[in-house]
């Protein structure tokens, strides 16, 4: 039986409830599913690949149907080099579909045989993103809820709060 493998790519600097609701909906549409996080050199994280690998890592524990990997270059290419023929985005906003299906159309201009799914993100987290939890953590605003525990530990570690 084949089982259908897609890869939901991502910086995830650092990993949000909202991407574990991507996630997690992913998982009921596909059998088998690759987080991969992309090492882009125009961007500089706040957190080091090691350390989000880390974090995803520890938020999802032992689940054998979840890869956690990272990579550089064509996304195409690396779906293509890790069997897969589709790949998953979640979308929040207007803007995020503008941007979002021109990723899409590039990546099917360079190949025809993997597949975009976009999946809508679950209206409670339609306002939040990676940028903003973490300038709202710089600014010691509350953003449990928001992000995992284990996530909202390693952002106020990073900024350089203490336990109250």
């Amino acid at each position: 039986m084949n089982q259908t493998l897609a890869i939901y790519p991502g910086t995830f600097d650092p990993l949000t409830n909202g991407h574990l609701s991507i996630l997690n909906r992913s998982l009921k549409i596909f059998d088998r599913l690759i987080i991969a996080i992309l090492i882009n050199p125009k961007k500089t994280p706040l957190f080091s690949l090691e350390e989000r690998i880390d974090m995803i890592r520890e938020v999802l524990g032992d689940k054998e149907n979840i890869e956690v990997d990272s990579f550089e270059g064509l996304l195409v290419d690396y779906a293509v080099q890790k069997g897969a023929n589709v790949i998953v985005r979640g979308l929040r906003a207007l803007s995020d579909f503008e941007f979002e299906f021109q990723l899409a159309l590039m990546n099917r201009k360079l190949n025809r045989d993997v597949q975009s799914v976009f999946l809508m993100t679950d209206y409670k987290w339609f306002y939040t993103s990676s940028t903003i939890i973490k300038e709202a953590a710089s600014l010691n605003g509350n953003i449990s809820g928001l992000v995992p525990p284990i996530v909202c530990q390693r952002l106020k570690e990073k900024y350089g709060y203490k336990k109250a």
